[in-house]
């Protein structure tokens, strides 16, 4: 049976392949900005994420328990700023589901997890950024709901 959890030290080479898989996705929407390949973290980083609960980890796995998904999160909190308010967000920093398993609702279920996570703690909100190349995940990402934040714009020169 599938099921989501915190990701685990057992998952690292799971997480590091759909690592890859983002970084190509990235590298071919914008290849002047990311290399390949190439992963976000390194194992070492990776391994240390995995015991930060200020940076939770979910992982979709198989009936097999072999992750096929993950949601890298990451807390946030504004306190006494001049111009924000005290509010609490669970930003999504990555979510992958691998090539095979895609189109199955595997990523809808690890958003919700994060979003039912979110409100668990009492988050304000839920907040992502996608890039504009990645027109799938923007499509998604519409599907569930979301709403533009804010726009980041560049020139290159």
């Amino acid at each position: 049976m599938a099921r989501i959890r915190r990701a685990e030290k057992k998952d690292v080479p799971r997480i590091m392949d759909l690592l890859a898989q983002v970084l190509m996705v990235h590298h071919e929407g914008r290849p002047d900005l990311f290399k390949a390949p190439a992963t976000k973290y390194t194992e070492e980083e990776l391994r240390a994420l995995l015991t930060d609960d200020s940076r939770p980890i979910f992982a979709w796995t198989d009936e097999k328990d072999v992750l096929q998904g993950y949601c890298f999160c990451i807390l946030k909190q504004e306190k006494n700023d001049n111009i924000l308010t005290d509010i609490k967000t669970l930003y999504i920093d990555d979510l992958c589901v691998d090539e095979a398993c895609r189109g199955k609702g595997v990523g809808r279920a690890l958003y919700d997890y994060a979003r039912d996570y979110a409100r668990s703690i009492g988050c304000y909100n839920l907040t992502l950024n996608v890039w504009a190349a990645n027109e799938s995940a923007l499509r998604f990402y519409r599907g569930l709901g979301m709403q533009t934040q804010k726009i980041g714009m560049e020139t290159i020169l």
